[in-house]
């Protein structure tokens, strides 16, 4: 069979496109992409050679930066998050340098949502500042205090939707209706809905930014990021990739290529377990408050319903006894995993405060919602009821102090 699946295949479905695309459909690739494993490809002659190293040919050169089985995943990805294109990088983290690296410089000006992920907050305050790029933290919920925090020299939004850990949701169309107004970049941090629940290029936004080491593989196995867009912002971002080697290995690909294929069913059985943990902890005594976009009164929940498809498998709760009974809780439970990843198909526990925003400073955590209380488990594939089970050990070690 040869690969003449365009035709059809861009018409087809998400599920459809999450199995089929990407694939260069051969007799031998047909049910089993192939990892290819080189560091770099042959030429058929040297004018063969020149023309793929000036661009003026396509084809395969080296693998930092062209690679069958990376682009099957880049292509696959950016069919379902409906961009141009996409080009993946080694981690979450060098996914969001690579942006910044590519679109701004020295005396440019970032808008960031206080609340996004601890070490993205590192970044752009510690790493960025070292390079004349100046930052504003502002909230996720209040559009008009980014309106009111631009300056002339703005060139980036940046946000996550839901947050993390707390679930906030951004009004994603007000939001790209804003960098229209600021002609900037909306880069939105997909990585708890996926393109399986939500799908912000479709909204409005410019840049799709995932770490893929989360649901995207599914399974906690190995490390990847990803951007994805149109091909006028991204191109630039493969130009870095190439000479600076933040890239995803082939066999990270063909990883995610394999969980992609099932990230629709996945993420539906994660909503589902969520929702019902969710309800199930919000009767829990000892529980202060719990986040979770799904709940009738989280603040967010009809715009969380109006832009996703679901609302996530990421739980927060704050228990009653600050940081000291949120680490009886954690460590007396035994069936969830103490870990700070997510989007496994185990679930996991961590304490946000003292592990994934411990490098926060008091304030920046305090201005984030991280409260020494506060537990974040995102929910796996198990039965809800043996989760359950599990958080009861917890709030019956949190309720006696040694």
């Amino acid at each position: 069979m040869t690969d003449d699946s365009g035709d059809w295949l861009s018409s087809a479905g998400s599920r459809t496109q999450a199995v089929r695309a990407g694939i260069r459909r051969t007799h031998e690739a047909e049910h089993g992409e192939p990892i290819f494993a080189s560091s770099s490809f042959l030429f058929a002659s040297a004018e063969e050679a020149e023309a793929k190293f000036s661009g003026e040919l396509a084809g395969n050169v080296y693998s930092r930066y062209t690679n069958p089985t990376v682009r099957g995943f880049e292509e696959r990805l950016s069919a379902l998050e409906q961009g141009e294109v996409a080009a993946a990088t080694a981690s979450g983290m060098s996914a969001i340098l690579a942006l910044c690296m590519t679109h701004l410089r020295a005396g440019d000006h970032v808008l960031c949502s206080q609340d996004v992920f601890g070490a993205t907050v590192g970044l752009f305050d510690k790493v960025l500042k070292k390079f004349g790029v100046e930052v504003t933290f502002v909230s996720l919920t209040r559009v008009d205090d980014w309106r009111e925090a631009a300056t002339p020299q703005t060139r980036l939004l940046f946000l996550e939707t839901p947050s993390n850990p707390l679930n906030a949701i951004a009004d994603l169309p007000a939001f790209a209706q804003l960098s229209r107004d600021l002609d900037a970049i909306l880069a939105v941090d997909n990585c708890f809905c996926t393109p399986a629940l939500q799908n912000p290029l479709a909204l409005g936004a410019d840049i799709v930014t995932h770490s893929a080491t989360k649901y995207l593989d599914g399974q906690g196995r190995v490390l990847g990021g990803a951007l994805v867009g149109s091909e006028a912002l991204i191109a630039p971002v493969v130009a870095f990739n190439r000479s600076c080697g933040p890239t995803m290995s082939a066999f990270n690909a063909w990883i995610m290529l394999k969980g992609l294929e099932t990230l629709d069913l996945r993420m539906r059985a994660h909503c589902l377990n969520a929702q019902r943990l969710a309800e199930w902890l919000v009767e829990q005594p000892g529980v202060e408050q719990v986040h979770y976009c799904g709940l009738p009164n989280h603040p967010g929940h009809a715009l969380a319903a109006s832009q996703q498809r679901g609302f996530g498998g990421v739980i927060a709760f704050e228990i009653t006894g600050g940081r000291e009974a949120a680490w009886r809780f954690i460590n007396h439970t035994q069936l969830m995993s103490l870990t700070a990843n997510l989007g496994d198909a185990k679930t996991t526990i961590i304490h946000p405060a003292s592990t994934t925003h411990g490098r926060l400073t008091e304030r920046q955590r305090s201005a984030a919602g991280i409260h020494e209380g506060l537990i974040r488990i995102a929910v796996g594939l198990e039965d809800v009821e043996d989760l359950q089970a599990d958080c009861l050990k917890g709030f019956s070690a949190a309720q006696h102090r040694r």
